[in-house]
């Protein structure tokens, strides 16, 4: 069984302040941050497997590398709802919740929920959670009837006008993916960032116009037709 003090100690073997230095420089938060590449923490959780109680010691630890590397080890049959909330409520950085929500909270049961709820909360990394689920969702979640999405959309365009950048930047995300999802929701998402695209906010017609730019791809249509 792999002990959490080795765990920290290789960790913190990598640390690297040039790379700490690099990834504020793209608004990614310094606090309990070693430098860790994304690489060494894949090859790192691979070597130890699943496990779920050592995720969970990482995750209180508050190192930011091993709460991204707790995402890849922990069990997702033991996830629930509760413990969902309460790594959400600790993020503090875009890079740590898209990890947690794409490596972990994507696959769980609650995942649907999730997206919905926190999308209307105010904080801005939850908020932030919720629409990175959506866009999870719609990339992975192939067997869903694609009317599923649509509620989403109308959470999207709610949230288009938050001024928060890792939040619009979210919000923008999520549209996109459900856009290039079919050809049924490519219109329903086209529509939907031209409705937002009317809205009096700076945030939501930068959300409309980078929806747009990308859905107006002739490539993704024609991939969709």
């Amino acid at each position: 069984m792999v002990q959490y003090r080795d765990v920290i100690k290789q960790l913190k073997a990598q640390a690297n302040v040039d790379n700490v230095a690099g990834m504020a420089r793209f608004g990614i938060s310094t606090e309990s941050t070693l430098g860790v590449s994304i690489p060494f923490l894949r090859q790192l959780a691979k070597q130890i497997g699943t496990d779920h109680q050592l995720a969970l010691k990482l995750w209180d630890g508050g190192i930011h590398e091993a709460r991204i590397l707790a995402s890849m080890i922990a069990d997702r049959a033991e996830v629930n709802k509760s413990m969902m909330d309460r790594w959400a409520g600790d993020f503090d950085s875009w890079d740590v919740c898209d990890q947690i929500c794409s490596n972990l909270f994507r696959h769980t049961p609650y995942a649907w929920d999730k997206a919905v709820q926190w999308s209307g909360r105010k904080p801005a990394f939850v908020k932030r959670a919720g629409f990175v689920l959506m866009a999870g969702l719609a990339v992975a979640d192939k067997q869903v009837d694609d009317k599923r999405f649509v509620p989403f959309l109308e959470l999207i365009e709610s949230a288009a006008s938050d001024e928060r950048h890792f939040v619009k930047k979210a919000v923008s995300w999520a549209l996109r993916q459900l856009g290039k999802r079919s050809l049924y929701l490519h219109k329903k998402a086209v529509a939907a960032a031209k409705r937002i695209q009317k809205q009096e906010s700076k945030a939501a017609q930068w959300v409309a116009k980078d929806a747009l730019n990308e859905l107006s791809s002739e490539r993704l249509l024609a991939r969709l037709s």
